[in-house]
């Protein structure tokens, strides 16, 4: 029997993240990467609200989703980003984010991710599906979270994204967790995967996130439990297998289609 969706149309999703982005946060992220520059002309501020009242922002006041989650950059996993999306639902298969590195006024664009379902990456060529990363490991582990909104509206909005896929670039190194902070964004774009074992976050930093965002992703986790018979093998769930530098170990239900379920696994070796 096909699962069916769960029904929320009295209160939709959009609606309830939409309240949340016009509310003050209660847990923002405050980014100390600041870029080099002078401060704002009387001129320039003059400028943009000139601009804002009579261009208006279509194309951004549609970034009405607001989710939290990790990334680790694919050719370098020690390099670790929290991803802050601001997303349109464009159509039921289909979604785009803009990245930041923080929830605040002051937070830097740092990236952009496309979110397809399973149907249409079924569509792509093998050429192309080595740029999406796959989604179960974020959502059973509780690590992908839709912060503000009622417990059942965001369990919804999870189980709409199992199964899915996410090609996500990276454009400027802010410096999170410790890291030496790029002043610009510099260089070539850094492709972003997902993480698909316990184990391959850096010590500490979903930790850090949740106390910040006053969320305990460990209930999550054990709240999406349900969520798991749902979830199907997915391509590129082992392509980081071995290239964390300590011991990680299987998500139940997260299994890649080319080898099935994976047993618990110790690092081989180093990030590259």
């Amino acid at each position: 029997m096909k699962p069916t969706r769960l029904a929320i149309k009295p209160i939709t999703v959009s609606a309830f993240m939409a309240m949340l982005l016009l509310q003050p946060a209660s847990a923002q992220t405050d980014v100390r990467n600041a870029p080099p520059g002078a401060d704002k002309s009387v001129k320039t501020r003059t400028l943009e609200l000139g601009a804002k009242t009579l261009q208006g922002n279509r194309p951004v006041d549609i970034l009405d989703i607001y989710l939290d989650g990790f990334h680790p950059m694919k050719d370098h996993p020690e390099m670790q980003m929290e991803a802050h999306h601001f997303c349109h639902q464009v159509n039921e298969d289909f979604a785009q984010c803009a990245l930041f590195d923080g929830n605040t006024k002051s937070a830097n664009l740092n990236g952009i991710e496309y979110i397809i379902s399973e149907k249409v990456f079924a569509t792509l060529p093998e050429a192309e599906r080595k740029y999406w990363h796959p989604h179960n490991g974020e959502i059973l582990s509780g690590q992908l979270v839709a912060p503000g909104i009622p417990s059942v509206a965001e369990k919804a909005l999870m189980k709409g994204k199992m199964n899915s896929y996410g090609k996500t670039w990276h454009v400027w190194n802010t410096g999170m967790f410790g890291m030496q902070a790029d002043k610009l964004p510099l260089g070539e774009p850094m492709l972003a995967w997902s993480f698909n074992r316990d184990g391959e976050p850096l010590p500490g930093i979903v930790e850090q996130r949740d106390k910040r965002l006053g969320i305990d992703s460990a209930k999550l986790r054990r709240e999406r439990s349900d969520l798991e018979r749902l979830a199907r093998p997915q391509t590129g769930v082992d392509d980081l297998k071995g290239k964390f530098a300590r011991p990680t170990s299987d998500i139940p239900g997260v299994s890649d289609p080319k080898k099935g379920r994976s047993s618990t696994t110790a690092a081989s070796g180093a990030s590259r």
